[in-house]
């Protein structure tokens, strides 16, 4: 064997190695449980008999018909999913959320509730993306997600499993999502500020968890992570359909609302000049709506309190 083909053929067996080390570390770092030993395992400690009043309360606070309610039907409990999510990545499908035993949450255990909605893991070890906003619903206590579970389970099982999503590649490879994870998943639920209020409290803990409001109202980077220091400024609306406004102090925002034109919104969706919200919001409405007055004005007196934040340029629009 003449020395120039020795060296190449040393070179790949060393090119195969790394490719093998690569992916072996690829494998490992995307891993849910490598997730669970950086960041900690969540907490499941649950009391045994849930809330059921607190469960539904939250899940309108979440709007969780707005998403998996079949399209086109006027039974918003029926949540067998379905509906399209149009997205920079591509279209996302809303999955059965019903409790149903095959096709919906049914075969699920309280754990593995509060695992995928903080951890954003699926029964099998899947990742699920982050459409499904649990990037918010990590900051909610075990407790109430086990409410939110209980709830679920009294609602209308609905057969049928919804279609997978429609993404190209590199998206499709759901794996990768471990690094993002990693990156932009802290797994830290909200704490309770001793130096504010009850209310203020009880707002924070609704517009950041289960209410996720940053999720639309905030722009994000070309990793689909919200842009830090930008929450709640508003950015283009995620399916493309204009803008999402600013919600912040800013003048541009909701500066010159009261604290009541902010709960009278979120209970009727008139604004103080008497326009009607549409879009996107309007579904946001029908759920707010069903919350009690006391945790639509903590909402406001949380949204009041955001700091003025400019809110992002808006893109050029079209020529017609």
């Amino acid at each position: 064997m003449v020395p120039g083909s020795l060296s190449v053929k040393k070179l790949l067996v060393a090119l195969v190695l790394l490719a093998a080390l690569g992916a072996a570390g690829f494998w490992l770092l995307t891993a849910p449980f490598t997730y669970e030993a950086l960041r900690g395992a969540p907490d499941v400690t649950v009391a045994t008999a849930p809330n059921l009043e607190n469960g539904k309360t939250l899940f309108y606070a979440g709007g969780c018909t707005s998403c998996h309610a079949i399209p086109g039907q006027d039974d918003r409990t029926r949540l067998g999913g379905g509906l399209g999510l149009q997205s920079p990545f591509g279209t996302f499908y809303a999955p059965n959320i019903s409790p149903h035993p095959r096709d919906g949450i049914g075969g699920w255990t309280v754990a593995s509730f509060i695992r995928a909605m903080r951890e954003g893991v699926s029964p099998d070890g899947r990742h699920y993306y982050p459409a499904f906003p649990y990037t918010s619903y990590q900051r909610m206590a075990a407790q109430d997600l086990a409410d939110v579970f209980a709830f679920l389970k009294t609602l209308p099982p609905v057969e049928g499993k919804v279609r997978d999503h429609d993404l190209p590649f590199p998206f499709n490879v759901r794996r990768g999502l471990g690094l993002w994870k990693l990156a932009f998943l802290d797994g830290k639920p909200i704490q309770p500020d001793p130096a504010k209020s009850a209310e203020w409290n009880r707002g924070r803990y609704l517009v950041e968890g289960p209410g996720h409001c940053a999720e639309c109202h905030s722009p994000r980077a070309f990793t689909g992570a919200i842009v830090d220091g930008k929450r709640f400024s508003g950015g283009p609306d995620p399916e493309g359909k204009g803008f999402v406004p600013n919600i912040t102090q800013d003048k541009a925002g909701l500066a010159s609302w009261s604290k009541n034109d902010i709960a009278e919104l979120l209970k009727t969706g008139f604004t103080p000049e008497y326009d009607a919200v549409g879009g996107s919001m309007a579904p946001v409405i029908k759920n707010t709506s069903q919350l009690s007055d006391a945790d639509r004005g903590a909402m406001a007196e949380y949204i009041k309190s955001l700091p003025a934040v400019a809110s992002p340029p808006r893109p050029p629009k079209k020529a017609e």
